[in-house]
């Protein structure tokens, strides 16, 4: 019988995932270990909950893909939301890095849209499958849009991710984010631009733009036409 759901997990419910970040420091044997057994276990819930649908998995079952006990999982996550999740996470906390090392002398919506570029071209290197790669981020955009509890559990993410990108951006400009609202509303533009691009994507039928270089584009297509919606004629 599975424990409740919503079971505290008995460490701390997220590990990132070195996968996600290929300048990680060097993992000891100990370290590699249970970051296999994460990843092992994003992997399986991924498969079944594509194969299966979310509603119809368990985390019994999940955890019986990877021959770990259900202690084990919740030894990584805290829930099954949160191992649904994980793919995303993992690729939002790659992009909050890249966007803290972009150079001093961008602006903060260059140093967005060069971090998410950079972010989706790592990730969707073609030597990284499984939890680390972006074609595991794509196929999970649909399942997202179609499960009522992910969708809520993703929005919730999203909106806590606004307030990291605008305290990231704030200390980029050495702004006080509580006195001066353009971080807020810079990260919370820029989080709508990515979630419509990846709506965008899970809609198209172009096999032509499928795929990782499919997503850049779009969210690049998208970027462009950012500065003329906000400030620009829509009847010229």
């Amino acid at each position: 019988m599975n424990a409740p759901v919503n079971a505290p997990a008995t460490v701390s419910a997220r590990t990132p995932s070195a996968a996600a970040d290929p300048g990680c420091r060097v993992l000891g044997l100990r370290e590699r270990k249970k970051q296999r057994t994460r990843d092992a276990l994003v992997d399986a819930a991924h498969t079944l909950f594509l194969n299966r649908g979310y509603g119809d998995t368990t985390i019994d079952e999940i955890a019986a893909t990877v021959d770990v006990s259900q202690r084990t999982f919740f030894r990584y996550f805290a829930n099954k939301e949160e191992v649904a999740l994980a793919v995303m996470a993992d690729a939002e906390d790659f992009f909050i890095a890249r966007l803290r090392e972009r150079p001093a002398e961008e602006n903060p919506l260059q140093a967005m849209r060069a971090a998410i570029t950079e972010a989706w071209r790592t990730l969707g290197d073609g030597r990284r499958t499984g939890a680390g790669s972006v074609t595991a981020a794509l196929e999970l955009f649909e399942l997202i849009e179609t499960t009522p509890t992910l969708l809520a559990a993703h929005l919730r993410r999203a909106t806590e991710q606004e307030g990291v990108v605008a305290r990231v951006l704030a200390d980029r400009e050495g702004l006080d984010p509580a006195t001066d609202l353009r971080p807020r509303l810079l990260a919370a533009v820029f989080g709508a631009v990515v979630r419509i691009s990846h709506l965008s994507w899970s809609t198209h039928t172009d096999g032509n733009d499928t795929g990782p270089d499919g997503m850049i584009e779009l969210i690049e297509r998208h970027f462009d036409q950012l500065g003329p919606a906000l400030a620009g004629s829509w009847r010229s």
